[in-house]
């Protein structure tokens, strides 16, 4: 039996107007606090909605965060997270158990922040934003508007948080010192969270107590289970930045198209000589990100222009 809101609230929820209709399966996504709850217990009949309708099967079932998934038969079925602490062999039997409840007619709606999870189950996505349908359709359609909008939102968080540096090992002679270590977006302002494919921009602020015959300052990339993704300095760009004296203060910035994939990094910088004698060596000091509008494999992201041929 289809669930029919009619400009249905419930705080946050507010004004919804949709059906949800038989045999569908549904994914109801966005932000945690914009309504996905309120839904689905409006839906299983477990709320009454402040103002609006909702008209819902008699026989309904809602199955929360910790409850145990019970596929029994039934004619509207809402999964709050059920899923998320499955194993994969529960979640195997669960699509078998979902797909004959929607045979049956029954309409399931679920909520979930795995977009593999999603794309798997659903018939239609619903994307709930500050309590308002924001938009519905096809998975191929909605997720990758959603995962736009959360990398904006990701980004936006990372450029309101001040850097911190806390360098898991530091260690040098002390003739330097490194002030700051930063990251900035294409817009020239500082971000903790860089858009994969933008022209991103490390800055390195180091401070000479000593003179310095020749300096080299230098940074490394790595992922956050230290595998090396991109290492330079100038020695290797062919800058020469001395002779320094003590007192003088250099800001080195390498600038490059931050072509990798979205996850976490972290940021190593470090100021010696040619020969490898440290002034002042600061370990995976800075963590940061990159967030992309979609899933990217790997560390690289090569951007690949894909065609097809036919023979």
């Amino acid at each position: 039996m289809a669930i029919h809101f009619r400009e249905a609230t419930l705080a946050p929820l507010d004004q919804l107007t949709a059906t949800a209709p038989d045999g569908a399966l549904i994914a109801v996504i966005g932000e945690d606090g914009n309504g996905q709850r309120e839904l689905l217990r409006l839906a299983a009949g477990l709320e009454r909605p402040y103002a609006g309708e909702v008209h819902t099967p008699t026989v309904a079932r809602y199955l929360g965060p910790a409850d145990t998934l019970n596929l029994a038969p039934v004619s509207a079925l809402a999964l709050d997270h059920t899923l998320a602490t499955c194993d994969a062999l529960i979640r195997a039997r669960a699509a078998l158990g979902l797909e004959r409840l929607r045979r049956n007619g029954a309409t399931v709606l679920f909520t979930s922040h795995e977009p593999e999870l999603i794309a798997a189950l659903s018939d239609e996505v619903w994307w709930l934003h500050e309590g308002r349908l924001h938009a519905r359709g096809d998975h191929r359609e909605i997720l990758p508007k959603y995962q736009h909008h959360i990398a904006a939102r990701q980004r936006a968080w990372g450029e309101a948080i001040p850097p911190g540096l806390f360098p898991a090992l530091r260690r040098g002679d002390g003739r330097a010192e490194i002030l700051a270590l930063e990251t900035f977006g294409q817009n020239g302002q500082p971000n903790i969270v860089l858009q994969s494919g933008e022209v991103a921009t490390i800055r390195v602020t180091v401070k000479f107590n000593s003179p310095v015959e020749q300096p080299v300052i230098g940074i490394m990339i790595r992922t956050r289970i230290g595998f090396e993704v991109y290492g330079t300095n100038t020695e290797l760009e062919r800058l020469t930045l001395g002779p320094v004296v003590a007192g003088q203060t250099l800001r080195v910035s390498f600038q490059f198209p931050c072509l990798l994939c979205p996850q976490e990094y972290t940021l190593t910088a470090a100021s010696h000589d040619p020969d490898g004698v440290w002034h002042d060596w600061m370990e995976d000091a800075l963590a940061f990100a990159v967030a992309d509008s979609r899933y990217t494999a790997g560390v690289a992201n090569l951007r690949a222009q894909v065609t097809v041929e036919k023979l």
